[in-house]
């Protein structure tokens, strides 16, 4: 039976960031792979090369003598006193994936709007869950 957070989303996990096409393709597909948690369904979402970078950074601990963008967007977020609740893949976007960050900070909850890749290289960094809609699950 899937985790959820409410009727309508299951937990996934950041599995891996793997590319596909020929070695003389101009430009390999990026795509990030999402594992279900309590389940055996995936979600493989295309991005581009510098959140697929970043996003397997993350996943194999580099680290890099200067925060880069991801890193530098969560310490600034911490610095004002908040933090990364979840992360919610709710919906479909001209046919691109979308997502929702559920921030806390001094103001209370917030959700904020992000593209997956963005969203996604945010829970790897500061381990938030990851949850993917029902709906988004069936496309």
């Amino acid at each position: 039976m899937p985790t959820t957070t409410d009727v309508s989303f299951i937990e996934m996990r950041i599995a891996k960031v793997v590319g596909f096409g020929s070695p003389l393709a101009e430009r390999p597909l990026r795509c990030v792979v999402l594992d279900e948690v309590s389940g055996d369904r995936h979600v493989v979402i295309e991005i581009g090369d510098a959140e697929a970078f970043s996003l397997a950074a993350s996943l194999q601990g580099l680290e890099f003598g200067r925060p880069m963008t991801y890193q530098f967007a969560v310490a600034l977020l911490r610095g004002l006193g908040g933090l990364v609740r979840q992360v919610r893949l709710d919906r479909l976007v001209d046919g691109a994936y979308a997502a929702t960050v559920e921030v806390e900070g001094p103001l209370g909850a917030q959700s904020v709007d992000a593209r997956a890749s963005d969203a996604l290289n945010l829970a790897a960094l500061t381990r938030a869950p990851v949850f993917v809609s029902a709906e988004v699950m069936d496309e």
